[in-house]
Formats: C-alpha cells, structure tokens, sequence
C-alpha cells in the first residue's frame, strides 16, 4: 500500500451555521461546496483550509464528544501557523479562548490549543 496524502477530514457539528462562520470567518477557510441533502436533514460543507480538506457536517442531535482531549478516537486537528502569537491574537478577537503557549519537548517547536464551537481541540502549530 502506498498513501499518497490525507484526502479530508470529517467534522460533525452541532450547530451548522455557527461552526461555519468559525471555519470560514475566523480561520479563514475556503468555501469548495456546500450540499443540502435533505434525505438526512443534513449539510455537508466542503472546506479547504491551507492544503487539507475539511468536510463539515450537520445532523439532527449528534451525541457529544466524551472527553477532551483523551477521548478514544481523534485526539485534535494540529494548524501549521508561521507566527503564534500574531494566530493567537486573531482568535482572541473573536472571543476564542486559548490555552497557554506550550513548547514541544520533542521537536522544540511552540503551539497553543484552542477550541471549535463544539469543544473539538485545535492546536496552532508554529514552524
């Protein structure tokens, strides 16, 4: 087997317009497609964010994320930023919480983590 790169990555919601004027207003996604399938009461919205693609889906009462961050599963989605404080000070603006600057004792690089509207954690990645 040979992957080549990761395609998307798929995000539920609970509140569609409000997770997409976050995707879109605040981290500055860009609008590929956005698809009402009205067989599942449900938007999918397809977003590109840098080089990776987001899919962002609506549906009728999803159950919520156990636990933050060590729920079994997808643990964050890590955002490449060339300046963290400048990305921090941006998030702020909106009235977007973020943790204290970290450093990376692996790789010596600094990140912060921050949340989507549902509690899913993002993690600015400085290079």
């Amino acid at each position: 087997m040979h992957i080549k790169a990761i395609h998307h990555i798929a995000i539920i919601c609970s509140n569609y317009e409000r997770s997409k004027r976050f995707y879109v207003d605040v981290l500055g996604a860009d609008i590929i497609c956005e698809t009402w399938r009205e067989q599942r009461s449900s938007h999918k919205l397809d977003l590109r964010l840098g080089n990776a693609q987001i899919e962002l889906f609506s549906f009728p009462a999803p159950p919520p994320r156990p636990t933050r961050p060590e729920a079994c599963g997808l643990r964050h989605l890590a955002l490449v930023v060339d300046n963290l404080e400048t990305n921090i000070t941006h998030l702020k603006r909106h009235q977007i919480p973020v943790e204290a600057i970290r450093l990376d004792e692996l790789t010596g690089k600094r990140f912060a983590f921050f949340q989507d509207p549902d509690g899913l954690p993002l993690e600015l990645y400085e290079v």
